[in-house]
């Protein structure tokens, strides 16, 4: 059964299901776009690693600091104190605190040939978009790709966070870039809304080859259906929360939602 709704789903956007909804979607994205280009190209799905480090405070929280060492007098029993020489420095007991490590997968095209990236594609996740230091190294690594030979694709479709710096796109819910090395420093964008039908968009290859595409919106239903969400995705309200307006006409696609 393909999503009720006729753009975006807003349920699918909550923490307890985005992360499933964001890994399928990839996943299908790969492969519509290797249909669709072999043989002279191939579709990779890739990581980005994150690596969240605890507070300065927490880095340096000790468990001990002992003034004396222990230790067993060799045919002897019982056992010696041994006070620390004067003027050296005392040993630590020390922890090594936990680090978070969270993954982000992204897509990237290459040519068959030499095995260059030719395209990358993301699909925003809330790392990526919220202030913070995962958002400074997605943007610091889009930087890099918008200076060189390679296209650059961005799918955002969470409501919740900033959008990524991006001038002369009106307010939306939803928004699509596509970047060609030929158009820069202009993009093609899409500023979609709630009640908006997702788009087709095209995929820059390289060289004489045509443009792949993407019908998001066949590929949100094809995701939607196969993960069963409808067993489950309507028992809590969505995340962030609808306006009121939206809310109301949200309600003839999902009755449950009323209750």
């Amino acid at each position: 059964m393909p999503s009720p709704f006729p753009g975006m789903n807003p349920y699918l956007e909550q923490p307890a299901v985005w992360q499933d909804f964001h890994q399928r979607f990839i996943t299908y994205i790969s492969d519509a776009l290797a249909a669709q280009i072999r043989p002279d190209f191939f579709v990779k799905i890739e990581e980005h690693v994150f690596i969240h480090e605890p507070s300065g405070e927490e880095r340096h929280k000790l468990l001990g600091r002992p003034d004396v060492s222990v230790f067993e007098t060799p045919g002897e029993g019982g056992v010696t104190l041994a006070e620390p020489p004067a003027n050296s420095v005392a040993a630590l007991v020390a922890c090594i605190p936990d680090v978070e490590f969270e993954k982000h997968s992204f897509i990237e095209i290459r040519d068959r040939g030499n095995r260059e990236l030719v395209t990358m594609i993301e699909v925003l996740s809330p790392l990526g978009k919220h202030y913070g230091p995962d958002r400074e190294q997605y943007l610091m690594k889009r930087t890099v790709l918008m200076c060189s030979p390679v296209s650059v694709v961005e799918i955002d479709l969470l409501r919740d966070g900033p959008r990524l710096p991006l001038t002369g796109v009106p307010e939306c819910d939803y928004c699509l870039m596509v970047s060609r090395p030929a158009m820069r420093p202009d993009v093609l964008a899409w500023a979609v809304k709630l009640r908006d039908p997702l788009p087709t968009i095209p995929i820059p290859l390289r060289g004489s080859a045509p443009d792949a595409s993407l019908n998001l919106q066949a590929l949100l239903h094809e995701v939607y259906d196969a993960a069963g969400y409808e067993d489950y995705l309507y028992h809590t309200p969505p995340e962030p929360s609808l306006p009121d307006a939206d809310a109301e006409w949200a309600r003839q696609f999902v009755p449950a939602i009323a209750e």
